[in-house]
């Protein structure tokens, strides 16, 4: 066995990032089953205090990514924690006895990649991984409909509307920024967009982005690893090619969004708690929801994830030894972030 104090050789770190509910987990699930005989380790950086998607991720541990490997950093946004949470993580992983092949990196849906890329430049690792790729998913649907990338004429007639759209909303900006760090782009959910749609999204991207780079449809996740893994990209060394519309800033805000948590009891109806996210995402503009609830009369716990309005909710796994307990983690800007009113809604159903 190689001691990892005398292998000099860099790991590579493949960042996955895109917005909320773009599909990240789903690839990097597949990935996990697909390792092209490398050894993983992943992390998982969750916006708000529980961590979904890190459990999630545990549940499909095995030999080529075992549970120690799969590291969950729910203290704020990765860039924003460098030297206290993602500088150490690395270095745990980098100092296990049998040291990680690869290195895959799920960015929060709200976090900014290019602050990120600037953790690598840490004297701590600097000389111990480099980043492979960063690879930027978007949900073709949504990008289709224009919601991140509006027409240029269509904005100029906003802003002559109404005087608050003189900047690109946080989440345009988020988008815009996630597009300008990829190397790749894959268009999630491919099957709902459709052939029009896709052209639509493709375009969408063509008009933010910087530079030419691969734009292809994936569903489920399903992509050859090969396509984008072994990239080496090298990216934290190309920096300049990657523009911001922070760069220049000291960091980046996040309190331009919130999360609140909210434990429930037993629901009797899944389907009436779907149509209550669907209101709260309409009335609240709620952006993201994801968590577990239990169901009575069900020994398996029902997952929960949300994008706006589309809701979807199934039976992952049993609860087993564990306590019943639903906890739903919701997500909003700032100033949409009412939670007697959420807990009103949500309370409604039980």
């Amino acid at each position: 066995m190689t001691n990892p104090a005398l292998d000099l050789s860099k790991i590579p770190v493949t960042i996955v990032t895109g917005f909320l509910g773009a599909g990240k987990t789903t690839l990097i699930r597949h990935l996990m089953e697909n390792p092209q005989g490398r050894r993983l380790a992943v992390v998982v950086n969750e916006f708000g205090s529980m961590g979904v998607d890190g459990d999630i991720l545990k549940s499909c541990a095995d030999e080529n990514c075992p549970a120690e490997n799969i590291v969950e950093l729910a203290n704020g946004c990765i860039c924003c924690t460098v030297a206290d949470d993602f500088i150490p993580t690395v270095e745990a992983l980098l100092a296990l006895p049998r040291r990680p092949d690869h290195i895959l990196i799920e960015t929060s849906g709200l976090a900014l990649p290019k602050p990120l890329l600037r953790a690598f430049d840490w004297p701590a690792i600097r000389s111990r991984v480099t980043v492979d790729g960063v690879i930027a998913l978007a949900d073709a649907e949504a990008v289709a409909a224009g919601r991140f990338a509006p027409d240029p004429a269509a904005v100029q007639a906003q802003r002559a509307a109404d005087d608050s759209l003189d900047h690109d909303t946080p989440l345009g900006e988020v988008f815009e920024d996630q597009i300008a760090c990829a190397d790749i782009v894959l268009l999630t959910k491919a099957d709902l967009a459709g052939p029009a749609g896709l052209d639509a999204a493709r375009a969408a991207i063509a008009a933010v982005a910087p530079r030419r780079m691969p734009v292809l449809p994936v569903t489920d996740g399903a992509i050859d690893p090969r396509v984008i893994l072994g990239l080496g990209a090298a990216a934290e060394d190309d920096l300049a090619a990657r523009p911001s519309h922070h760069d220049g800033a000291d960091d980046h805000e996040h309190d331009d969004f919130d999360s609140i948590v909210i434990d429930l009891p037993e629901i009797a109806d899944p389907e009436a708690l779907a149509e209550t996210l669907r209101g709260l995402a309409r009335d609240r503009d709620i952006l993201r929801v994801k968590g577990h609830v239990a169901v009575a009369g069900r020994p398996m716990r029902l997952l929960v994830q949300a994008v706006g309005e589309r809701v979807r909710h199934q039976f992952d796994r049993p609860w087993g030894g564990a306590p019943r307990r639903g906890r739903l983690v919701l997500i909003a800007e700032h100033d949409r972030i009412d939670p007697a009113a959420i807990r009103a809604a949500l309370a409604a159903v039980l």
